[in-house]
């Protein structure tokens, strides 16, 4: 269908601003976590978020109404997610991954590759990234919870504490711990 009808387009239109309107208003309330992509289950949120907004657009069955009670749910829902997280230690673990060490000391660690289904080209390619040629100079990779690739030089590793609560890194190079 090409065209349906003029009322249709003034809906858009009406509906799309107030929609608009809504989610900035509810975007500014939840605060800068509720866009954050710091696991997972904020990144879901972002897309809910969009989808949603996509409804209340394009759907006629659903009213601005209900559309601004969902967008508010969704940032609620991850606010006070968040809030657990942050009170309830044990929480975090349940809505979060933990961030993994794949290469320590210029080798890669093949059980935890495997485990995180993750390649050794695409630890070079992190590597790259950073400007560095050769592995040899690395101290620690690390997948974070959010998916990104945490790439450390061994100039820069220290005493490890960076690495603190990392799968996998409970001891660094020549005895130090991650405290």
């Amino acid at each position: 269908m090409w065209f349906d009808s003029w009322a249709d387009l003034g809906r858009i239109l009406a509906v799309g601003a107030a929609a608009y309107v809504t989610v900035i208003v509810v975007l500014r309330f939840s605060g800068k976590r509720t866009l954050a992509k710091l696991n997972a289950y904020d990144l879901v949120v972002t897309v809910a978020l969009g989808s949603t907004l996509a409804t209340i657009l394009l759907s006629s069955d659903v009213s601005w109404a209900e559309g601004a009670v969902a967008l508010a749910l969704l940032a609620g829902l991850q606010a006070l997610v968040a809030w657990v997280s942050v009170h309830r230690s044990g929480a975090r673990n349940v809505v979060t991954s933990r961030p993994t060490l794949l290469f320590r000391e210029g080798q890669p660690l093949p059980q935890a590759l495997q485990e995180q289904r993750m390649t050794l080209d695409e630890i070079r390619q992190a590597v790259r990234a950073t400007g560095s040629g050769d592995l040899a100079d690395i101290a620690a990779v690390v997948l974070e919870s959010d998916g990104t690739l945490s790439v450390i030089p061994r100039s820069k590793i220290g005493q490890w504490t960076a690495l603190h609560g990392v799968a996998g890194a409970e001891t660094g190079a020549a005895g130090g711990r991650a405290a």
